[in-house]
């Protein structure tokens, strides 16, 4: 069976000029050497905006720091006369080692569709990046119960042309937009069962090898406060973070997850 090194995944969305970019790269740097942070436990990637990354990406080269990094979105088009779209190879020739696609914010103030979710997804391989599928329901759906027709759904309709080969190597991460600013609250199982739902289409759809090397992340609110019993589930693989990455010590702590009890008193290894 694969053995999946979590990844921690740090999105800043729409926050931080590449000036503070820079300072809190150098405050998550001290902190988890502070705390010393194990990389071969936990992968830690950080996507900044477009207008950080040759920051972030000269301030980790430099120091020779082990995180990674990555674009938030990416274009369909290959180039040319598009004003305002960033390439694949763009982000690629930047270090880039990772791209967000199809993430709920884009999909629901973008319109972003499956098909153009499939379109990034395919660019960014094809640029030699992974890339990091977002899926996941709205509170409607969850209501009704068919939330996990609806991801898988997105699943497919998402890594539409993809090998197996390439599944193994790209990063799923599961959003219940329903749990995200809502009042509603998404327990470990919930993501649980979602993201053993996805590991199970993947085996169906491309292979089992495929299914046991795909990460699966979850993303929704994760905070250090929860992040063990989260990493507890053994079909969760890491965390799309958002607002919790902008400070150094929560990201940390977050990344950190299997020095943390979780919600049974067990603690990882």
């Amino acid at each position: 069976m694969a053995t999946r090194l979590p990844l921690m995944a740090g999105n800043w969305k729409s926050n931080l000029n590449h000036q503070e970019a820079v300072v809190l790269v150098q405050k998550l740097t001290w902190t988890l050497q502070d705390k010393n942070h194990e990389f071969a436990k936990a992968e830690v990637a950080l996507i900044p905006p477009f207008t950080d990354i040759r920051s972030v990406q000269t301030l980790i080269d430099g120091d020779r720091l082990e995180l990674r990094y990555g674009g938030q979105d990416v274009s369909v088009h290959d180039g040319g006369a598009y004003t305002g779209e960033i390439s694949a190879a763009m982000l690629a020739k930047l270090g880039c080692s990772y791209v967000i696609v199809g993430h709920s914010e884009r999909r629901e103030h973008h319109g972003e569709s499956d098909a153009t979710v499939n379109a990034k997804a395919h660019r960014v391989l094809e640029a030699g990046m992974t890339p990091i599928v977002c899926v996941g329901e709205g509170l409607e759906v969850r209501q009704s119960g068919d939330h996990v027709s609806h991801t898988l759904a997105q699943v497919d309709g998402s890594l539409v042309g993809t090998t197996p080969d390439q599944v193994a190597g790209l990063v799923v991460a599961y959003e219940p937009v329903w749990a995200i600013g809502t009042g509603e609250v998404a327990t470990p199982q919930d993501a649980q069962e979602v993201c053993a739902a996805i590991r199970g289409r993947v085996a169906e759809t491309w292979s089992a090898h495929a299914a046991e090397s795909v990460r699966i992340l979850y993303g929704g609110s994760v905070k250090a406060a929860n992040i063990a019993s989260i990493m507890a589930q053994s079909d969760v693989d890491g965390a799309l973070v958002g607002g919790a990455s902008l400070q150094a010590d929560e990201f940390a702590g977050i990344c950190r997850f299997y020095d943390l009890p979780d919600l049974s008193g067990a603690i990882h290894k």
